[in-house]
């Protein structure tokens, strides 16, 4: 079900109010009032409450609580959007109950596009950090008209800090429980009158809280992550402004996460690992040269190895005299080239009498996916070769047909083209024309209130199923479009204290991928599980979405955020006909304060929960439902502060991923659930200093 997101005004602005006494004795309620948040995302920059499209913004005063590495730390803060591990993170996204869980031999087209400055991350989230993030924003719904193939079910997209007209930085230092040990800095300035920078890097360790009994270690679910990003921002001339992005992340973390007990200690002989190597550039040039529109022109190229692997029998040899022993290892070699060449209209050129703004471009998309298996059951390593081009067309006209009444029409049409080949001897070259968009009315009452209703239409390819042993005619699946119709209220109460956000939706999903298996034992007692994706009947959901951020005061902000789901899955004969969609809880709920308890003090609370759900469309195993409770306390002085900080203080068990089958040999592989448990109680202590 939905829920409400955390717009936290900035301690800046809450300084600045604090800064104007006089303006507070003539009208105090003034101090109080929220910061402006802009969704960057769009076609056009516009402010969070005048966005007709339910959208969840996490700002930097969020960011940067302490602990908060990796966009799986603050999602829970959006309403009906929910992530599954598998992995040594949460790096698959849900949103509406629409999306990925998991990833073996086949290669996965998102259904939630997750990018990064720019950055196309879809399909490498691991490395989705929130080094010196400023903002997060999540679109739900299809965003056919916006982003195209990628994003189905919606779209996060990330923001780093970008160069400062004066120098500044600063640098933290974590230290927590599981020997975690975290040390950031970032650094920016102008360098000349046209040149400005930002450099970030990030250290992250930590043992994990994992215990390994046969091996007697405590890191083989171990975290440890190398990051850095620079950013310049170059005036080039009076008409051209270019910037400039280039990151990398080397990750090698462990992942010894399942035990045949669910619990946080494991038996394997041979722990897996996660690993990510990254190197990514992207570019941006914005031209003013002519009246008539803005050129606006983006680059980006990006590079990944991957490395996922994992003891599929969990166990040591000796366990049992029926025990088998078996590791499966993932290598993919990752390529990916976009391009996005748009015209934005100015005021010179808008239409129909200058009540028409129109926004159009071209959109190019190449990635590139060669994957190298070895599993212990294989005579010889499984290769495979996965090339996707894709090009569109897109544009948007906005045109106000009243003072209060604008209309927004949006379409993209985009041509992919697909080659796949492995050494199974499958190969194939579909091609598929697709198109999505958006029709959305926006009615401003008031400079205080918006309501909106909106029809929007999003896409995803179709293709392979990547086994020989499967049928013929369950190799392929087909695209699968997203119908979504919604209608929302913003408003701003309170003379603009308290910010509100309200969005009722239902989405029809048709030929809808659903990801499902087949099981077969092997004379050993070792199973084999065949992933396949095809294509169901139909599927639906609706519900609500709700968001609040009210500045209670000078010394205290709260949010809260509600997100109600009902999703069903639609195909006679099929296990999952009549069911709820997987990872799709029914309610997810967050809450929580910020309170400046004066002379340097503050502290914070924050809640968080989600319903029960299940794991796969395809068993019926699911999770309980749960509630974490997060608490800080510090002390800020001039430019320095410390917190002390804990998370799940009420050490709730909890699931982030799950399966069902039989993997125990001193039961006789009898069918069990197993899941992979989140985070314990941990405490810790963040240091920062500012400059």
């Amino acid at each position: 079900m939905p829920r409400l997101t955390p717009f936290v005004p900035s301690a800046l602005t809450l300084a600045m109010a604090a800064a104007l006494p006089a303006q507070a004795e003539e009208n105090t309620e003034s101090v109080y009032t929220l910061a402006p948040v802009l969704v960057t995302s769009s076609f056009r920059e516009d402010t969070l409450q005048d966005t007709a499209a339910s959208v969840s913004v996490i700002d930097e005063a969020e960011l940067d609580k302490p602990n908060t590495n990796h966009l799986e730390d603050v999602l829970a803060k959006a309403p009906n959007v929910n992530l599954s591990a598998g992995a040594s993170r949460g790096k698959f996204y849900q949103i509406r109950g629409v999306g990925e869980r998991s990833q073996f031999i086949g290669v996965v087209n998102p259904s939630v596009g997750v990018v990064v400055d720019g950055i196309d991350m879809s399909a490498m989230t691991t490395g989705a950090t929130l080094l010196d993030a400023s903002q997060v924003e999540v679109l739900r719904g299809p965003q056919g008209s916006l982003y195209g193939a990628n994003a189905l079910a919606g779209l996060i997209n990330v923001r780093a800090n970008e160069p400062t007209d004066t120098p500044e930085g600063n640098v933290e230092l974590t230290l927590g429980e599981y020997n975690t040990r975290n040390l950031s800095a970032a650094v920016g300035g102008p360098i000349n009158d046209k040149v400005g920078y930002r450099i970030a890097a990030q250290r992250n360790l930590s043992d994990g809280f994992i215990t390994n009994d046969y091996l007697n270690a405590d890191n083989t679910n171990n975290i440890d992550e190398t990051l850095l990003r620079t950013k310049f921002r170059i005036a080039a001339s009076d008409d051209l402004d270019l910037d400039l992005t280039a990151f990398y992340a080397n990750i090698d973390n462990g992942y010894d996460a399942f035990s045949l007990d669910n619990s946080r200690h494991t038996l394997s002989d041979n722990p897996g690992h996660d690993r990510q190597e990254t190197i990514a550039l992207s570019g941006k040039a914005s031209w003013y040269g002519v009246e008539a529109f803005i050129l606006e022109t983006a680059l980006a190229v990006n590079k990944s190895n991957l490395e996922y692997g994992y003891d599929v029998d969990w166990t040591y040899s000796g366990l049992h005299p029926d025990t088998y022993s078996a590791t499966d290892n993932y290598q993919r070699d990752e390529r990916g080239a976009t391009a996005d060449i748009r015209f934005i209209s100015t005021e010179q050129s808008a239409l129909f009498n200058g009540r028409t703004d129109w926004t159009g471009g071209v959109y190019f998309f190449h990635r590139s996916s060669d994957l190298d298996r070895r599993y212990t059951y294989l005579a010889a390593p499984f290769t495979s070769e996965y090339e996707a081009n894709r090009i569109a067309a897109y544009g948007e006209l906005e045109t106000a047909l009243t003072d209060r009444l604008t209309l927004i029409n949006g379409l993209r049409v985009e041509q992919d083209s697909t080659l796949y080949r492995d050494s199974d001897g499958i190969h194939g070259e579909p091609d598929d024309l697709l198109w999505g968009g958006r029709v959305a009315l926006e009615y401003q009452a008031d400079t205080d209130r918006m309501y909106y209703a909106l029809i929007s239409r999003g896409y995803k390819v179709g293709g392979y199923n990547v086994n020989s042993e499967l049928a013929a005619e369950l190799r392929t699946f087909e695209a699968e479009t997203l119908w979504n119709y919604e209608i929302g209220a913003k408003h701003s109460l309170l003379d603009n204290r308290l910010n509100t956000q309200l969005a009722l939706f239902f989405q029809q999903r048709d030929n809808a991928q659903i990801r499902t298996t087949y099981t077969y034992v092997r004379p050993d007692n070792s199973s084999a599980y065949i992933d396949y994706s095809h294509n169901a009947e139909r599927a639906y959901s609706y519900g609500l979405e709700a968001q609040a951020q009210w500045q209670a005061s000078a010394d205290l902000d709260i949010y809260g955020s509600l997100g109600l789901l009902d999703t069903r899955l639609k195909e006679a004969d099929a296990s999952f006909d009549g069911r709820e969609a997987a990872h799709a809880p029914e309610y997810q709920f967050a809450l929580g304060a910020n309170l400046d308890l004066g002379n340097g003090w503050f502290s914070g609370l924050d809640v968080e929960g989600k319903d029960a759900f299940y794991f796969s469309d395809d068993h019926n195993a699911e999770s309980d439902a749960y509630a974490l409770l997060h608490a800080r306390l510090g002390y800020q002085q001039d430019n320095w502060s410390v917190t002390l900080w804990g998370r799940n203080l009420t050490d709730e068990d909890y699931a982030v991923r799950g399966f069902q089958f039989g993997n125990d040999p001193r039961k006789g592989y009898i069918t069990e659930q197993y899941v992979q448990l989140g985070a314990p109680r941990m405490f810790g202590v963040t240091t920062r200093f500012m400059f």
